[in-house]
């Protein structure tokens, strides 16, 4: 394993081949972590079994999407996962977080839960995607709105190509979608692309 690993690191350090990535999904519980996981492992006709980490599991699951290769981490969104998500802060190469549109009773919970991915030194540098979701029901928040609770106005990148050279911190931006509908988040993965060479 190790010379494999350290075989495709050489490889992936010339240009050869894509060095694979980790990425973990945070959130709250019931944000749709799960269901877009799975629905990415369906796009890519993956066999996937549903799960979240709880605070003793360390699952993940490999995935790749168009040139990207990489580890998704569902840290989970309840209470005691999120005690353990900074464990897993060296690990990761970006970072998708995922807000349910919908219930605004639980916009202050995420907007804490996203402040502190944020203000954490050892992410300084991390890609963040933000992906606004639920957005097919009617009484989701519109982008807007999202942006104006999480204070994202003056942060964000803007959803075109900028050179990471270009940017004043880190990559961040929010894209709305429907997982149920398949709406969106291809966007958000498109954008996020740019940034993880």
């Amino acid at each position: 394993m190790f010379i494999w690993d350290w075989f495709t690191g050489v490889l992936g350090y010339l240009g050869i081949i894509k060095r694979k990535r980790r990425f973990a999904f945070f959130g709250l519980s019931c944000s749709g972590k799960v269901s877009l996981i799975k629905q990415l492992y369906e796009e890519n006709r993956i066999d996937f079994v549903p799960y979240s980490l709880d605070y003793n599991s360390s699952a993940s699951e490999e995935l790749s999407i168009g040139n990207m290769r990489f580890t998704t981490f569902d840290l989970g969104g309840h209470l005691q996962a999120r005690r353990v998500w900074k464990d897993y802060f060296p690990a990761v190469d970006a970072i998708v977080f995922l807000v349910d549109a919908r219930d605004r009773s639980r916009f202050v919970e995420s907007k804490q839960e996203l402040d502190s991915l944020l203000t954490d030194e050892s992410l300084a540098n991390c890609p963040v995607l933000i992906l606004g979701n639920k957005i097919d029901l009617p009484s989701a928040a519109s982008e807007d709105e999202l942006r104006t609770f999480f204070g994202l106005f003056g942060q964000t990148t803007g959803k075109g190509k900028v050179p990471r050279s270009e940017l004043p911190g880190r990559p961040l931006e929010l894209f709305m979608c429907s997982i149920l509908k398949r709406q969106g988040y291809g966007e958000g993965f498109r954008w996020l692309a740019q940034y993880i060479d």
